[in-house]
C-alpha cells in the first residue's frame, strides 16, 4: 500500500477554504491527508457576537473548514451560512455559529463539539483551531496606532468598522493579547507529520499571521521536514498591506515563521485593466505581481508563477488551479 502524502494548510476565511475544497476533488484525493490549521481571533460580524455573547471560541472560520471538507459541501455551506433574518428569533446568527456553539456546550469543550460536528457532516480530514485559548489579534500600524480586534483592523471602504485608524497605511507589527495563546498539540501533531504545509492564501494580517504568532508554532515549522509553500496574496489588502509588493509579502511572512519557506507561489496571469480599476475604486485593491527588478538571489526559498486567477472573481484564487499546482509537487514535477 502506498504511503499517503500529509498536507496541511494554514490560514482561515475564504482563502483556505479554497485550497482546501480543490485538494479535495483531485484525482489523487484518496492518497491524501488533509489537515486544515485555522486562525481563532475572528472577532467580526455573526461570529464576533455569538462569542461575545457566550463566551464560545470563534466558530466562523472553523465552520469554512468544516464545509469545505464535509462529503457533501455544498449542502453543508448551505446550512451553515444560513440565517433567519428577524433578530427576535436567532439574532440573526448563521446556523454553523449556533450549532458549534451548541455542540461545544453538549461536548463540554470547543475541541469536543468540533469532533462532534465533523462526524456529523462526514468530514473525512482534520479540522483543527490553532488555539484553544480565548485570544485577540492586534496590529501597531505604521503611525504607531495600535487596533485590538480583528472586526476592527479589517477595514476597508466597503466594511468600514469602527475607523478607529487611518487604513491608508500598512500593518507594522501584529501581536496576539489574552491567554496565552499556546500552539494547538493537534495543529502541532500535524505539522510535524506533514509533507506539505500550505500558508495562505487570504486576507494576510487576519487570517494568515494569527495562526504565526501562537506560541511555539515558529519552533513547529522549523522542526517539520515538510515542504512549506506560501501562496501570496493576487491583491494586496488597504489597511492591511496597502502598499505591499510580492517581497513584502515574502519578508512579512518569514518575520512570523522563521526562513523556512521553499516555494512562492505568486499569480502570473494579468488582470486587465478595468479589472484593475474596479477593485482599485470599490475595494482599494491592487494586483500582487513577480517584477523584473525583483531579485531573489539567495534566497532559501523558489518563487513560481502561475496562473492563480478565479475566472469569474479575479480578485479570488481558483480552487482548481491551486489544486494543480499542489499536485505538481506531490507528483515530483516541481523539485
Amino acid at each position: 500500500m502506498n504511503k499517503k502524502t500529509n498536507i496541511t494548510v494554514i490560514g482561515g476565511w475564504s482563502g483556505t477554504f479554497n485550497v482546501l475544497y480543490g485538494l479535495k476533488w483531485l484525482k489523487m484525493r484518496e492518497d491524501l491527508n488533509l489537515a486544515a490549521i485555522i486562525a481563532m481571533t475572528d472577532s467580526g460580524g455573526t461570529t464576533g457576537r455569538i462569542r461575545d455573547e457566550y463566551g464560545v471560541l470563534p466558530p466562523g472560520d472553523i465552520r469554512r473548514g468544516i464545509a469545505a471538507l464535509a462529503k457533501d459541501t455544498g449542502m453543508v455551506r448551505q446550512l451553515f451560512e444560513y440565517k433567519f433574518h428577524e433578530d427576535w428569533v436567532i439574532g440573526g446568527n448563521k446556523i454553523g455559529n449556533i450549532l458549534l456553539t451548541a455542540l461545544w456546550d453538549i461536548g463540554g469543550s470547543f475541541e469536543a463539539g468540533l469532533d462532534i460536528a465533523c462526524k456529523m457532516f462526514e468530514v473525512q480530514w482534520k479540522v483543527i483551531p490553532v488555539t484553544l485559548e480565548d485570544v485577540h489579534l492586534g496590529v501597531r500600524m505604521e503611525d504607531g496606532t495600535e487596533v485590538i480586534g480583528e472586526k476592527n483592523i479589517d477595514v476597508s471602504d466597503t466594511n468600514p468598522g469602527e475607523k478607529t485608524h487611518d487604513a491608508n497605511q500598512n500593518v507594522a507589527e501584529a501581536f496576539l493579547v489574552g491567554g496565552e495563546w499556546n500552539l494547538n498539540p493537534r495543529a502541532r501533531q500535524a505539522l510535524l507529520e506533514s509533507d506539505y504545509i500550505i500558508l495562505g492564501p487570504g486576507d494576510f494580517y487576519t487570517s494568515i499571521i494569527p495562526n504565526l504568532l501562537s506560541k511555539w508554532m515558529k519552533e513547529a515549522l522549523a522542526e517539520t521536514d515538510a515542504k512549506i509553500i506560501y501562496v501570496c496574496n493576487i491583491m494586496a489588502d488597504k489597511g492591511e498591506t496597502t502598499t505591499y509588493e510580492l517581497t513584502d509579502f515574502i519578508d512579512n511572512i518569514e518575520k512570523y515563521a522563521g526562513e523556512v519557506i521553499d516555494y512562492v507561489i505568486v499569480n502570473s496571469w494579468h488582470i486587465w485593466e478595468e479589472a484593475v480599476e474596479k477593485y482599485k475604486l470599490k475595494e482599494s485593491k491592487k494586483p500582487v505581481k513577480l517584477k523584473p527588478e525583483m531579485d531573489f538571489a539567495g534566497k532559501s526559498y523558489t518563487v513560481i508563477e502561475r496562473d492563480m486567477v478565479n475566472d469569474s472573481d479575479l480578485v479570488r484564487h481558483s480552487p482548481p488551479k491551486i489544486a494543480k499546482v499542489i499536485e505538481e509537487f506531490i507528483e515530483k514535477k516541481i523539485s
